[in-house]
């Protein structure tokens, strides 16, 4: 119980005028890249989620959060590992790691909730992928814990930062509002190759994603 193929690449243009190699942003006419073909799995890959607020009183700094009136803006995933075991990594009901069965270590953990708006770093998932063949499918998602849901002022963006190859970027430039939660990027491994797939999918809450994707958990009311 939890709490409440290569198909194409976003490349980003460079100063000169080129194309850079350094990140891929994933977008609605090219939202998928795999990461093995790409030379990005193994070792540690971080997610971070970053936001800029922007309230109208004090006008932000980008990607950064005020200290008044600012939304409490939260990353977290859903997983499901390859010997069938189902959770949420998340700082609501303090699951700050996974509960894998194949050894002492998590494959995936959170950093931290930082709900004062002084780390300006935003909030960091980090993703094990020494050993991909353990991992089925993870659902990486944002949620507005407290504060307006109005995605379009927090203008999120979420950043896979592999140990190789060129960072992936899903920029959250579609908006609901009403809609506190997120399905932002689903990482998946089909017969052995892992790839990342944007999603940006608006929903009220975490059953509504997991009913969204299918994920088939049962969920109770949480706080951090």
């Amino acid at each position: 119980m939890a709490m409440d193929d290569n198909k194409s690449l976003g490349q980003q243009a460079s100063p000169g005028g080129g194309v850079s190699l350094s990140k891929v942003t994933l977008t609605k006419s090219a939202p998928s890249v795999s990461l093995t073909k790409q030379g990005s799995v193994g070792g540690t890959m971080r997610v971070n989620l970053n936001w800029n607020a922007r309230p109208a009183s004090t006008g932000g700094g980008f990607f950064k959060r005020a200290s008044g009136g600012a939304i409490d803006l939260d990353l977290g995933c859903l997983y499901e590992f390859s010997d069938g075991s189902k959770g949420a990594v998340q700082a609501l009901g303090n699951a700050f790691r996974d509960h894998n069965q194949f050894g002492p270590n998590p494959i995936i953990r959170l950093d931290g909730d930082d709900r004062s708006g002084s780390n300006e770093a935003g909030e960091n998932l980090f993703v094990d992928l020494s050993d991909i063949s353990r991992i089925r499918r993870i659902l990486v998602f944002a949620f507005i814990y407290e504060g307006v849901a109005n995605w379009a002022a927090a203008d999120g963006v979420v950043t896979l930062f592999p140990v190789s190859g060129p960072q992936v970027e899903v920029r959250l430039d579609e908006h609901a509002a009403n809609s506190g939660m997120c399905g932002v990027a689903m990482l998946e491994n089909v017969g052995g190759e892992l790839s990342v797939r944007r999603e940006v999918r608006y929903v009220s809450g975490h059953r509504d994603l997991d009913r969204a994707f299918g994920w088939g958990m049962e969920w109770k009311a949480g706080r951090k």
